[in-house]
């Protein structure tokens, strides 16, 4: 049998840097709850899933895409509508990017030239949703990324220098019916060839690297609110904006809220005629709530929509029986955003939500109309069953 001679624990990078993540959740200062703690430190095992994937699918020269934020692996007030998938680039390589486009309301492409850190956003060096490629009539397409060159023919896009990171969003609006596409990338440039095998050296790298992508991911989205939320007076929302990031078809109406047990706030927002609308909810973690069981998101498909073409979204702790309630989960404070994206037109004031609070109570005088909106208790089951039902079924393809 091999005896294993070197000393050294190859993993304890890692586990110190585990060790040390703990303690930036635990001294999180906005924790005021024991709930506060206990989804931190779930947040924290989340952090360790996606940081060793995303440390083992380091490979720029045979690159493949992975999921490193999902239900389970949550960061950076992840939207409950979008599948995130990420590959490692290098800006002297073309690479090739196949697949099918499903039939969700939106794709989009980004280029950035690092990743987030505590102290900034990277740069977008190009971003594009898939109205810009050419797509066969069977719904395949084939898009290359690499250096500049002459005449690199239709769906060719230039690596700008620092590239190091595709980004692609595939985002549902009707989560019953829209079905997910297909995505492949490779290098063109080692096609047929294979990495070098794995050494002992190679591993004890990827452990340490794994340590320091888990810190700076939970130090980072700590930072976040401070940026984007925290500056603003809470129980209201920001007009629409072009989101921070460089999505160039996405705007977005963020806001943080603060209630107590009787208030509900309600965000009144027209209907859009963006393929994409959304509201949802987040923790003081700047994580969605849990968006399977509860419905603590919706989408402009999902929500009941006025007669007068307004969508009145209902913030509640307690159950006010209406179809577009929002649900706290036991949360009294947590962030709120709106998201409108594949959008053909800028968005100005009136494109943007109303937000009053109100006590639980006047609900039925504030809503114009509230006794049409109402869902009975086995209607509410079946919503929450139809969402189980459909993130089980895009989780599997």
């Amino acid at each position: 049998m091999y005896q294993n001679e070197e000393s050294p624990v190859l993993t304890q990078p890692f586990a110190d840097a585990i060790i040390e993540a703990e303690k930036v959740i635990a001294e999180a200062p906005h924790i005021r709850t024991e709930q506060d703690l206990v989804e931190g430190y779930d947040y924290l095992a989340g952090s360790i899933r996606a940081s060793l994937q995303m440390a083992w699918a380091y490979e720029r020269d045979y690159p493949f895409f992975t999921q490193s934020t999902g239900p389970y692996t949550k960061m950076g007030l992840d939207n409950p509508d979008t599948l995130y998938f990420n590959a490692n680039i290098r800006e002297d390589r073309e690479y090739v990017v196949t697949g099918t486009r499903g039939s969700t309301a939106d794709v989009s492409f980004q280029v950035l030239n690092g990743d987030y850190s505590p102290v900034e956003v990277p740069d977008s060096l190009a971003a594009f949703d898939d109205r810009e490629i050419e797509i066969a009539g069977d719904g395949t397409f084939e898009l290359r990324f690499g250096p500049a060159k002459p005449d690199p023919g239709p769906n060719y896009f230039v690596l700008g220098p620092g590239s190091s990171m595709l980004v692609v969003r595939e985002v549902y609006s009707d989560w019953a019916t829209e079905r997910r596409g297909t995505i492949q990338i490779q290098c063109a440039d080692t096609a047929g060839g294979a990495p070098a095998p794995l050494t002992r050296d190679g591993l004890a790298k990827r452990y340490g690297v794994s340590g320091k992508i888990l810190l700076s991911r939970l130090r980072t989205f700590l930072a976040f609110p401070k940026w984007f939320y925290l500056n603003l007076p809470v129980n209201t929302m920001t007009e629409p904006r072009p989101t921070p990031g460089g999505l160039t078809t996405q705007y977005s109406s963020a806001g943080h809220y603060e209630l107590g047990d009787e208030e509900v706030m309600i965000v009144t927002v027209p209907r859009s005629d963006a393929p994409y609308q959304g509201i949802q909810l987040g923790s003081v973690w700047y994580l969605s709530l849990d968006y399977i069981n509860h419905q603590t998101s919706l989408t402009a498909d999902q929500a009941r929509v006025d007669p007068d073409g307004k969508i009145r979204f209902v913030l509640s702790e307690r159950d006010p029986g209406l179809a577009n309630w929002l649900e706290r989960t036991g949360h009294d404070r947590g962030y709120v955003q709106i998201r409108w994206q594949r959008l053909s037109r800028a968005l100005d004031v009136a494109d943007g939500p109303e937000v009053e609070v109100v006590k639980f109570g006047e609900l039925a005088d504030r809503l114009p109309f509230h006794d049409e909106a109402r869902v009975t208790p086995q209607e509410w089951a079946a919503r929450i069953a139809a969402r189980q039902e459909a993130v089980a079924g895009r989780m599997l393809g």
